[in-house]
């Protein structure tokens, strides 16, 4: 093998990836480094060919050689130790991260684990203390992490790699789980801004990515938020007091909160917005949330106006509102429900459903609206055909209307041209 081939990648770009969002220092700030996972000894990283320089049926196999490599961690507070070793780990993040920005087919079902290992063994660690039990990150000056030059690149990885074309979440869910986003959020607590910023964009990708990890991550925020939460600020303001004793106390009369489901979607209904489609998209996820946890006898009493105004939804011509009510079929909890009750809602989304396929200028929709009626189908294959048959009978009705009143409009225009000609003397009388 020549000196070329085991010459470690170019590591002058690493600058390269920095984020508009990621804030400078304006001055020097205090370093630390989080206790990494102990590795024992420090090993030696034996150099590997650049992926460039091998035949492209050996890159899958190189790539999951440097991932490997690339979990062995740094004692970076000990700013003397392993220098050699630290630089070559940080340009062969940087390799990979050019190399699954612009590579195809290295994405093998073999580097999903590996990968979610190699940024697992990077990023999931001991944060260190603060120097205050109350920093406050809008006035306080952080902890910067001393490991930054390879945490950047393990976060651009990720990214990069969350963002492939080739990225399949129907493989990746059986690594990136609930477990590993827990661990995420916990690294919120991180002093450091820059990589608060990361953590942001990664989860951010992870919620668009993975539909059945939403209500989850949902869930956890919330969660955090109570522990943030402590409670009114005193002293206590009148419409604090007002529903304290109005709404607070009352709720505890009653032996469930689900018992207020149907209720509480009743009031979203009959307050739906009717012309800002911002306010559409989130009473959806609103609504969503409480139908995770609605009981099944709550949701028959109101299944009618529910898919009615869902309807109303995925006809709306703003794509956002569109597809995110078709996301409710990605919602297996919602399925199950839907498809106990297809009876009743099946006819009031199948006319919807039908002409969007047919008529809608966004493709994305048309592919989302296919999916749903697939599923009817298989939910109620005679229902289904039943209404196909009523529907394209009732739309020639239509048409037929359509064309008689076209028609009777011809003629009534042929004897208004007439009587103006006739008026003219341009025709005798």
């Amino acid at each position: 093998m020549s000196s070329a081939a085991t010459t470690p990648p170019s590591v002058d770009k690493v600058d390269g990836f920095s984020r508009k969002s990621v804030r400078k220092a304006k001055q020097k700030r205090s370093q630390s480094s989080s206790q990494f996972r102990s590795q024992g000894k420090p090993i030696e990283l034996t150099p590997l060919p650049l992926l460039k320089d091998v035949p492209a049926p050996e890159q899958p196999e190189l790539f999951l050689k440097k991932l490997q490599q690339c979990c062995t961690v740094f004692d970076f507070m000990d700013t003397l130790s392993d220098l050699k070793m630290k630089e070559y780990k940080r340009s062969t993040l940087n390799e990979l991260v050019d190399y699954v920005t612009v590579s195809r087919g290295y994405l093998t079902e073999q580097a999903y684990p590996e990968v979610v290992k190699m940024v697992s063994y990077n990023i999931f660690r001991t944060l260190p203390p603060t120097d205050s039990n109350e920093f406050d990150p809008e006035e306080d000056e952080p902890t910067l992490e001393a490991s930054w030059p390879h945490l950047q690149l393990v976060y651009e990885f990720f990214i990069r790699f969350l963002e492939s074309q080739e990225f399949q979440p129907s493989i990746a869910k059986k690594y990136i789980d609930q477990k590993f986003v827990l661990q995420l959020l916990e690294l919120f607590d991180s002093e450091d801004p820059r990589e608060r910023d990361y953590l942001k964009t990664v989860l951010h990708r992870i919620y668009g990515k993975f539909l059945g990890l939403r209500a989850f991550i949902r869930k956890q925020i919330n969660n955090i938020f109570l522990r943030i939460i402590n409670g009114f600020a005193l002293p206590l303001k009148a419409e604090h007091k007002q529903f304290l004793v109005k709404v607070l106390i009352p709720l505890h009369t009653v032996r469930s909160l689900s018992l207020f489901h149907a209720q509480v979607i009743r009031g979203l209904l009959k307050f739906w917005p009717k012309t800002c489609s911002q306010k559409e998209v989130m009473y959806l996820g609103e609504l969503e949330e409480i139908l995770d946890v609605i009981e099944p006898t709550q949701f028959v009493k109101i299944q009618e106006p529910l898919f009615k105004q869902i309807s109303r939804c995925v006809s709306s011509p703003h794509f956002q509102v569109a597809e995110r009510a078709l996301y409710y079929w990605n919602n297996e909890y919602i399925m199950s429900l839907i498809e106990e009750n297809s009876s009743v809602v099946l006819p009031i989304m199948f006319a919807s459903l039908y002409r969007i396929s047919k008529e809608h200028w966004n493709p994305a929709i048309v592919a989302l609206v296919y999916n749903v009626l697939k599923a009817f189908m298989e939910m109620n294959s005679t229902l289904f055909d039943e209404l196909t048959a009523t529907y394209k009978s009732d739309r020639q009705r239509e048409k037929k209307k359509e064309k008689e009143r076209e028609e009777l409009w011809k003629k009534l225009e042929d004897l208004e041209l007439k009587r103006s000609l006739r008026r003219d003397g341009i025709i005798p009388t």
